[in-house]
């Protein structure tokens, strides 16, 4: 059994992919279709991620919006190792995610956004209970110069606090994400869950290296047994690098393709507190995540 220190770490890690990444979606992109796959190259073990997303603003007043919408992940878990327990009741997980954001204007170039996403992550054989139920959510200040033309190198600053029932902590966690435009070719990202280094061919073309974090953490309605012990939570964190690829139909209308290798993968099952049970296949492998999007 792992530590309580490191089970708030490694649950930490899911937060960041589970929070962070629904609320920067939320923030910029209006609808995505995704199609993510990991294989392992040295197993029979393979997942498969469909995801959708739809987000609509609703303007308030001249320059502030509620922002309304929703995801929806089915992730699908091919596992085909010889594991010592039924693998059946982990085939298909289900994580859909209300969206609920506000967002205004402040002064000096600030803007202020507030969202709340509770949030149903579970394998869905039965009714939904409150295991089922988890909340996540923040609060940002966010200073966007990136149309200035009285600056050199435009940038974006993102700062913030947020919350989520799965990290294991019960404190707001901090956010911080950068974005500084080099020249008309080149701009990096540094932040969580992704970073990235970009050069832009033209309007439509551009090409990054890049680095993310992935994964999920979701309920197992029916618990399996494990070395006789119970199991109740399944959870996958990834950190993968790689290429990225995006073509712009037209401003607002991209699409995209990521190609990477993981560099760590941590794939467990938990019990009802949390601790790591069982770790699954574990291999470092390909990374594909491909989409469509429509954004602000």
């Amino acid at each position: 059994m792992i530590s309580r220190f490191s089970k708030g770490y490694t649950v930490l890690a899911i937060f960041a992919i589970c929070c962070i990444h629904s609320v920067k979606a939320q923030l910029t992109d209006l609808a995505r279709i995704e199609y993510s796959f990991i294989p392992s190259s040295r197993s029979e073990d393979q997942y498969t991620r469909l995801r959708a997303i739809l987000n609509y603003p609703i303007k308030i007043k001249d320059k502030d919006y509620l922002v309304v919408g929703g995801e929806y992940n089915r992730i699908i878990l091919n596992l085909e190792e010889d594991y010592p327990f039924n693998v059946n009741q982990l085939n298909r997980l289900h994580i859909i995610d209300l969206n609920l954001g506000y967002t205004f204007k402040c002064k000096n170039n600030w803007r202020l956004a507030l969202n709340i996403n509770p949030r149903i992550a579970s394998t869905l054989t039965n009714s939904i209970t409150s295991e089922d139920l988890f909340l996540n959510g923040g609060i940002f200040a966010v200073k966007d110069r990136t149309d200035a033309t009285d600056i050199k190198r435009p940038y974006r600053l993102v700062l913030g606090l947020t919350y989520n029932t799965t990290a294991g902590l019960p404190i707001p966690l901090p956010f911080v994400s950068y974005f500084r435009q080099l020249n008309e070719n080149w701009s990096f990202n540094l932040g969580v869950p992704k970073s990235n280094l970009k050069y832009v061919f033209n309007k439509k073309i551009n090409v990054q290296a890049f680095t993310a974090l992935d994964g999920y953490f979701a309920n197992i309605q029916e618990p399996i047994l494990v070395n006789n012990r119970e199991v109740d939570h399944i959870s996958l964190s990834v950190a993968v690098g790689g290429l990225g690829y995006e073509y712009s139909f037209t401003q607002h209308l991209v699409a995209y393709c990521y190609l990477g290798y993981t560099f760590r993968l941590n794939n467990v099952l938990r019990n009802s507190d949390r601790d790591e049970i069982f770790a699954l296949d574990n291999l470092n492998a390909f990374y594909l995540r491909t989409g469509l999007k429509f954004k602000i």
